[in-house]
C-alpha cells in the first residue's frame, strides 16, 4: 500500500489546549485517529509525526524520500521561517500538500508568506483539523 506521511510542526503536540478561539479542542492524537481510520477505508499507509524541532522535522521529509509516496505537512510557525524545511521538501518526489487549521491570511501579516507554500502541490488552510482529512482524501487522490 502507499504511504503518506503527516509531519506537524512546532506546538501542534499543545492542540486542544493552546488558543482554542483558533484552533479549537480537537487535538492532535484526535486528528491522528481521524487519519488513520480515513486512511484505512482510503487504502493508504500512514506515518504520523510531531516534533518542535526544525531538524527533527526535515530528518522525517528526508525519511519519506524512500518510504511514502506523499507528504501532508502542518509546518506551523516554520512556514514562515524555514528555508531548511523548504529545501528538504524540495527533495522529495511525490505531491506534498500543506495544512494549516487556521485562514492564515486573515491573521498577522508575518503568517502570510509560506516558504513552504513554494514548493506544496496544494494548501489547505481555514478548514479547521477537517483540514487533514481532506488532505488526506486529496493525497490519496494523487497516489493510488
Amino acid at each position: 500500500m502507499p504511504t503518506v506521511y503527516i509531519l506537524n510542526g512546532p506546538n501542534l503536540n499543545l492542540l486542544g489546549q493552546r488558543q482554542p478561539e483558533i484552533y479549537g479542542s480537537t487535538t492532535l492524537a484526535d486528528i491522528e485517529a481521524e487519519c488513520r481510520a480515513l486512511a484505512g477505508t482510503l487504502g493508504v499507509e500512514l506515518g504520523f509525526y510531531q516534533s518542535n524541532h526544525e531538524g527533527t522535522i526535515i530528518d522525517q521529509i528526508h525519511e519519506a524520500r524512500t518510504k511514502a509516496q506523499a507528504i501532508i505537512i502542518n509546518p506551523a510557525a516554520y512556514t514562515h521561517t524555514s528555508v531548511a524545511i523548504m529545501d528538504a521538501l524540495n527533495t522529495f518526489d511525490g505531491p506534498v500538500i500543506e495544512v494549516h487549521i487556521s485562514n492564515v491570511h486573515k491573521r498577522e501579516s508575518f503568517r502570510h508568506h509560506s516558504y513552504v507554500s513554494l514548493r506544496a502541490d496544494a494548501v489547505m488552510a481555514g478548514f479547521g483539523t477537517h483540514g487533514y482529512a481532506l488532505a488526506l482524501r486529496h493525497a490519496a487522490r494523487l497516489i493510488t
